[in-house]
């Protein structure tokens, strides 16, 4: 299944470094963990790698505040698209996708998230999480990790 509609946070960023080796970095979980701002760990519950269908599990925090989530790989095809939905037990979180496109000098990164909490839970999010506006928080956590994710392909 595929995110629906405009994402509800999305920005991009030019790597010099290939789309195969940042689509590595990107769906290597330690890496991905280490890159985010929000997630500090993930690991694999069902599978072993970036493959539709493959479950991890994410260990996130904000401040004092801690959860976890169960993420399935919607998404991947190498060197161009990772994506995933992510659940807290059974109810609808987010989508999160990465796209890569092929530039003279490497790729482009684009990272988006699809806000798909029931509005419920929106409304208690902000207690459970310590995040009040996640719109605002998903933008800079997206810029911190599109930020790393170059450092850490280009070497510096």
């Amino acid at each position: 299944m595929t995110a629906q509609g405009p994402a509800s946070v999305t920005a991009a960023v030019e790597i010099e470094a290939s789309p195969s080796d940042v689509y590595a970095l990107i769906t290597d979980l330690q890496t991905l963990a280490s890159l985010a701002e929000e997630a500090h760990a993930m690991e694999w519950q069902k599978g072993s790698s970036a493959v539709p269908g493959s479950v991890f599990k994410g260990h996130n925090r904000s401040g004092s505040k801690t959860w976890t989530t169960s993420c399935t790989v919607t998404e991947a095809e190498p060197g161009k698209t990772f994506g995933f939905e992510v659940k807290s037990s059974i109810v609808p979180i987010a989508h999160w996708r990465y796209d890569i496109i092929p530039t003279e000098k490497g790729c482009q990164v684009t990272e988006s998230t699809w806000d798909n909490r029931p509005g419920l839970l929106k409304m208690f999010a902000g207690t459970l999480t310590g995040i009040g506006d996640r719109d605002a928080a998903n933008a800079e956590h997206i810029r911190l990790t599109l930020e790393r994710l170059k450092a850490r392909a280009e070497g510096a």
